[in-house]
This record gives structure tokens, sequence and C-alpha cells, in this order.
């Protein structure tokens, strides 16, 4: 650590714990200051990224109507996907604040992150108290040691109880083995919307100078509880980096986003990269690298800098092959940092070239190899995803969870790619000889008047009842069962509980094979014609089940055009018009009301498709279709 003595008009400089930092930048230069590196966690939808948003708006980091989920997707959805950097400075100090996914099928990017950081920002609805994610990340940030800040947020809805989601907090903590010292956690109540905390909730619930916006206190006991980042600055030491995540440049390549944890990072700078694979130093690897920029986060922008040292977190270039949890060192000889362990996923299926007769109309990128390209491109950042490329025309996809998967194939669609999917399956495994499939548990909050039909309904997919509590006319339920028999019950769950349930889940792990699960109690509407859909024929079609379609939308032989409430498939003709006749009456005229469809959207054909089905995606359609289109060779392929 570099100390100064005095301080000069032209910086700005702060003096703690009898060291002088400066905080400004001549000349592209960083010099030293305080650092504090922290983690915004929380379940989805929880307000962790309102918050966020309010203190980079606070700080004077980013402009009004900035924010953090910049990604189109996140917008329309309303939830984090990716984790984001940015940085604040408040009172002299370098805040570098991580936000992260909250919902669980992007749970690696929170394991991940959780490894660079000094102390997580723990945030609970006040109304809804711990879910499954919330369960997850604290987990896992007590188990490395941290010691979280918790924030009660949205105190100001109806039916919050800051006392009753404190209480359920601390159970947690306790539940979870937390040491004395980690549930003696701090609590600040917030309003992360307005930008407003306080120590008191009281505070919050009228009106003066705190209702005007003021997330002073938050920012305070971050100052004061998180470590500083910079305590253990030695000066001239090697250089220890471990890159947390990754990002791509079409003109610089792979980035690495990682913490500095000794030495200082420069560009040009001759690096050797380490990688442990779990085993010891020795038996690790080693390659030679150099890094060619070095950039820090301001607000939320990187800016490129002459240096960067300890405790720090920055993104470079110039390691093309650099993965998460490798170690970058300017000493051959130094033992890697410990290995950043990534989930594994829990289920797949196959990515296929587009071959229905509608291939080739939509689409930019139609071949096996632009689809192989951009599925190489993902890898280099979407570290929860494996790709197998074994065969040449399809492509064998794992991932964490259906919109996991899901979020990748809306993306490619919206670049111009075109292919199909197959149905997604869990993946098995074998272990000691025993069969083993990922269980997951699920949290569901719903009217008490649903509970019958819920436990009923989950009963069926080898769901067993953890526990149930009731609170007035609402009940929660945690159920443990395989993730076999999650897969498709989302929609059937919106039926039952009429919209007015809420279901969370988080992945436990493997465990021994559940045995046959019966989902599917709807068939296939299949079209046997080619043409334009009639309203006169879907109008009849409509009392058999349920349609995917409209009146002129373009079908072919094979397509699935909707359901059946039998279960049982039906070939159907969706092309066929009215009988015309010379004959008029009014009597002979009937009105045609068609009722709404069920809108086939990718999350929706995951979760409903059959394994004989494709789901068909192209830049402006989503079809199901039959893996043979014809009746001919279905039922050859069933002898």
């Amino acid at each position: 650590m570099i100390i100064l003595s005095t301080c000069f008009d032209s910086f700005d400089c702060y003096t703690r714990d009898t060291v002088i930092y400066w905080t400004h930048q001549p000349s592209g230069l960083l010099f030293f200051m305080e650092i504090r590196n922290i983690a915004i966690i929380a379940h989805v939808d929880h307000g962790k990224t309102a918050l966020t948003d309010a203190i980079l708006k606070q700080t004077g980091a980013v402009a009004e109507g900035t924010t953090m989920d910049s990604n189109a997707l996140e917008l329309e959805r309303g939830i984090t996907i990716y984790s984001k950097n940015a940085a604040v400075e408040y009172k002299g100090t370098k805040i570098n604040i991580v936000d992260t996914p909250g919902h669980a099928d992007f749970g690696s990017e929170v394991e991940r992150v959780l490894r660079s950081i000094d102390s997580v920002l723990l945030v609970v609805d006040a109304a809804e108290g711990p879910m499954p994610q919330t369960r997850f990340v604290l987990k896992k940030s007590l188990e490395l040691g941290l010691k979280p800040i918790v924030v009660l947020n949205k105190i100001d809805k109806p039916a919050s109880d800051p006392a009753r989601a404190e209480e359920q907090v601390l159970e947690l903590f306790l539940e979870l083995g937390a040491s004395d010292e980690q549930s003696n956690f701090p609590v600040v109540y917030a309003i992360g919307r307005d930008g407003r905390a306080a120590l008191n909730p009281d505070d919050l619930l009228t009106s003066g100078p705190l209702s005007e916006g003021d997330l002073s206190p938050l920012l305070d006991m971050i100052l004061e509880k998180v470590p500083p980042a910079s305590r253990n600055v030695t000066q001239g030491a090697v250089l220890l980096l471990q890159p947390f995540n990754l990002a791509y440049d079409n003109f610089m390549g792979r980035l690495a986003v990682g913490r500095i944890y000794a030495g200082t990072a420069r560009p040009n700078q001759n690096v050797f990269i380490k990688k442990s694979d779990g085993l010891p130093a020795q038996a690790g690897t080693t390659r030679t690298g150099r890094i060619t920029k070095v950039f820090t986060f301001k607000g939320l922008e990187r800016v490129e800098v002459a240096e960067a040292s300890a405790g720090d977190i920055v993104l470079i270039a110039g390691l093309p092959d650099i993965y998460i949890g490798e170690t970058v060192t300017t000493d051959e000889s130094a033992a890697p940092l410990p290995a950043i362990a990534v989930d594994e996923p829990t289920m797949a299926l196959n990515f296929l070239v587009n071959n229905s007769p509608f291939a080739g109309r939509e689409g930019k990128y139609v071949t096996s190899r632009q689809i192989r390209d951009r599925l190489e491109k993902e890898l280099e950042v979407n570290v929860g995803l494996k790709v197998d490329f074994t065969h040449a025309d399809s492509f064998h996809v794992s991932g964490r969870g259906e919109l996991h998967i899901a979020i990748l194939l809306e993306n490619m669609r919206r670049e111009g790619y075109e292919m199909q999917v197959s149905q997604p399956q869990a993946i098995i495994r074998e272990e000691n000889g025993m069969k083993m499939e990922p269980f997951e548990e699920i949290i569901i909050d719903a009217p008490s008047e649903f509970q019958g039909v819920i436990i009923e309904k989950l009963g069926q997919r080898s769901f067993v009842l953890q526990s149930l509590t009731q609170h007035e006319n609402s009940a929660r339920f945690i159920l443990i069962g395989p993730t076999r028999g999650l897969l498709g019950y989302k929609n059937t769950f919106i039926i039952d509980t009429k919209g007015e349930g809420i279901i969370s889940s988080r992945v436990l792990g493997f465990r021994p094979y559940a045995g046959e699960i019966k989902k599917r109690q709807v068939g296939s509407m299949i079209s046997m014609a080619t043409g334009k859909a009639l309203g006169y024929s879907l109008w009849y079609l409509q009392d058999r089940g349920q349609l995917y379609i409209t009146p002129a939308t373009e079908v072919y032989e094979g397509m699935v055009i909707g359901n059946t409430a039998k279960g049982e498939e039906m070939m159907v003709n969706p092309t066929k018009g009215k009988n015309q006749s010379n004959v008029r009456t009014s009597s002979m005229d009937e009105a045609i009301v068609l009722v709404p469809i069920f809108d086939l959207t990718i999350e929706r054909g995951l979760e409903i498709m059959s394994d004989d089905e494709y789901l068909e995606i192209t830049p402006k359609s989503v079809r199901m279709r039959k893996q043979f289109l014809t009746e001919n060779d279905r039922a050859k392929s069933r002898r």
C-alpha cells in the first residue's frame, strides 16, 4: 500500500485509519483508495435490482432512468438474467457492486460471484419472507464465511410484516448453521423502488426528509460492516487474479471479470494461467499469456486504466482461453487459488437443423455450421451450459432448467437463427451402480382453497409434502420431488390456482431415481393438411380441446395445432371450409365465435411438448410438430 503523507490541491484526499487514499485518476492512472466489494442477492422479484438502481442514481454514478437490467429480455420479463458489475464512490470509498440473478435457473451465476466479494446484501421481501433462492444463496454465503447485511425491502406493501420477516430470516440463519457472529446480522429497512432506507421501519412510513429518497443509512452500514478489500495489500506482491465471470467483445474477444487478490494488473503484462482441476497444485496445468487491456468499473461503464491493484474487481482482455476459476499470476511457481465450482446441469435436449416444410422462410442462419458457431460462442460466457458437438446435424445441450434453455433459444431467434429442439429431459446418471436424478424443493404460496388439488397433482408427480403452514386465507406448501415431475407442471398450476398461486423452486442435487411419472394427460391435435387454417374449421375443433393457432395461420401436415382433452391423438383438417350452396336461409348461417387460443411461446412449448415432437423456432414463429410428419411414418416408427 502506498501511504501518502501530504495531499495535493489537484486531488481529492480522504483519511481513514491514518492512511490517505487518492480518489482522482489523473492521466488514466488509478491510485489507491479504500474498496468494498459486495453482492446483492435475493429471490426473484424481491427488489434487488430496483435497490441497486437507486444506489447508482443517488451516488451520481448513472443518469436518471438508467437501469442494471439493460438486456431486452430482462426488461421484458422484469427479472435479472445475467450478473452485472457496477461501482460507486461514497465518502471516499469505492464500492464494487455485483447484481445477481434471482431465478434458480441462473443460480450458477450467484455461486461464482460469492467467491469474489467480502459481504452480501441479502434482500428479502417484507411480505413474502425468505423464499427458495433466498435459502440457496444464503447457504452459499454462510459456507464461505461471509457476514450478510439483511435488507427488508418493500415494507410499504399492505401485507408487509417486517417483524415476522426478520424472525423468519433469523430462523433460516440458524437452520443453515450460521455462526453466532453471522446470526447477529445488521438489518436495514428499505423501499427500493423509492430509493429510501432507514434503520427503523417507522421512519419510512412517516413523512419527513427520508420520504424524498435517501439510502445513506444503507451505504453507511456497508462502510461500517463490510471489511475493506484492500486491507491486506502488500507493495510489490505477485499478481493473483481469479475470474468469476466471462464476457465477450467482437474486437477484443473473450474478456474475464475477476478479483485481484494480490499484486497489480497492467496492460501488456506477461502472465501465467494456472488450472488446478480440483487436484493438488503440482498436478495442475500452466500456460502463458499476455494481458492487453485492463478495465475497472465506474457506474455501469467500464473504464480503461493503466493499472489496477489488489482488492479491486477488474475486466481484463488478451487471454482468449481464460476460464472461470483459473488463476492468473506473474509467478510461475505460485500456487493456484481454490477452484470455483459450477453446479452441474439438470436437464438436456437436442438442438437440430429445422427440416419442416416451412424451413428457411424466416431464418437468416439455418445451417448446422451456423448453429454450431453460435453455441460455441455462447459457451464463452454461459458457464452453466454444456454442449456435446459429437453429431454433425444435432447438438446435445444441457442446462440448469427450462428458463435457462428458453432464454438461450429466445436470444438465438432474435438474432435470426432458425432451429428445432426436442423435449427437455432430466439428466439421469449412475453413482455406485444406483440410478440418480436431480431433485428440487418447491415452495408454493396459494389460497387455501386450492391446497387439495395442488397436493394431489404434485403427488402424482412423485412430490412429497414436507410442510404446510396457513396464514389467514393463504397457505404455504414446501414439497420435494424429482425435476422430471416439475417439467410441464407450471401451466397446470396456473390453471389449478386460477392465476393466484406463486411457485418457486431450487435444485437440491442428485438423489435416487423416483420411478416412472405419468405427466401428460392431453393428446395432440395434428393437422392432416397443408394450407391456411380457416375460422369455420377451427370453430368445430375448439370443442375437442385447446387450440394453438388462429384463423389464417399457415399449417402443414404433421404440425400440432392444439391438444385434445381426452388424451388421444387426433388427425384434423384445419383448412376445411364451409360447403357452398345456392340455398341461403337465415337458419343455416351460424355466428362463428372462437375462444382465445393457448399462445405457444418457447417456454410453454418446452413444457407441454411430447417426447415424439419437436418445437420449431424461427425469428417470427414458434410451432409444434411431430418428429415424423405423416401418419404412415409415425406408424412405422412405433413398430
